[in-house]
Parts: structure tokens; sequence; C-alpha cells
């Protein structure tokens, strides 16, 4: 068994070929994909298993969803020992205005917020929106 195998299978999903190379695909990126990003590579897979499977990845915690301000969702692998839980997981994700790419800055930890008594938080996504360092080297 492969090391992305037994990441599925750990996380209860099976180790299926697309499953497999959409981990792959993911894993090789430095930032976080749209599902047009995986469309376009790979052309001749259905595009309702390329979105069943993110969404499978995504209820397994494999991936988490990122909403950057750009009206596209976009998914990032979680951290090995992530569960995706708001109170201890959150960190940043910063948008770049030049290149249009989106990073976790998983190293980057959003802190607890106190919410006032009888609000539930059920999500939290703080997005930094600037200049990448690719972009501000040029």
């Amino acid at each position: 068994m492969t090391e992305v195998e037994r990441t599925l299978d750990n996380k209860s999903v099976r180790p299926t070929a697309m499953r497999i190379l959409i981990y792959k695909f993911m894993a090789s990126k430095n930032t976080a994909v749209a599902l047009t990003d995986i469309e376009n590579a790979f052309e001749k897979a259905e595009r309702t298993t390329l979105y069943r499977t993110l969404k499978t990845f995504e209820e397994k915690g494999i991936v988490h969803q990122i909403d950057d301000g750009t009206n596209i969702s976009k998914f990032a692998l979680c951290q090995p020992g992530c569960n995706c839980e708001i109170d201890q997981d959150l960190h940043l994700h910063f948008h770049c205005s030049h290149c249009d790419k989106t990073v976790c800055l998983t190293e980057h930890k959003i802190p607890h917020i106190n919410l006032p008594h009888g609000y539930i938080a059920e999500d939290a996504n703080l997005v930094i929106k600037g200049v990448c360092d690719s972009c501000s080297a040029h």
C-alpha cells in the first residue's frame, strides 16, 4: 500500500485510481486548486466524478474549501493531524492579486475568538489579500 493509499484509507476513503490521481495532483501543487484546475489536468474524466471526489475528500477531512473572494471555490489538502475543527485547526489563507493564486499559511493559526452567548460558529475563513512572495520579487 502506497503512502497516498494509506492516507485515504486512514480517512475511510476507498483509494480508487481517480482518487489517488487527484490526491497526487493536489499534493504536487503549492497553491489551492479550483475544480477547473482539476478538470484541465484530467480532461478525459467526467466532471461529476471529479466534483464528487472533491466533496468526498472535503467530507472526510482530506481537503478544505477556501473562499478567497474570487467567487470560485478552491480546495487545498489538509495538513497531517488536521481535523478542520473550528476551535483548533483554522489557519490563514493568502490570495495574490497579481497571479490570482491562493495559498494556505498553515503555520499562522487564527486565534480562538470568544463569541457572545448564544452565538455558534459553524465556519471561519480569514483571507489576506495582497502580493505574494513570487510576484513581489519581480
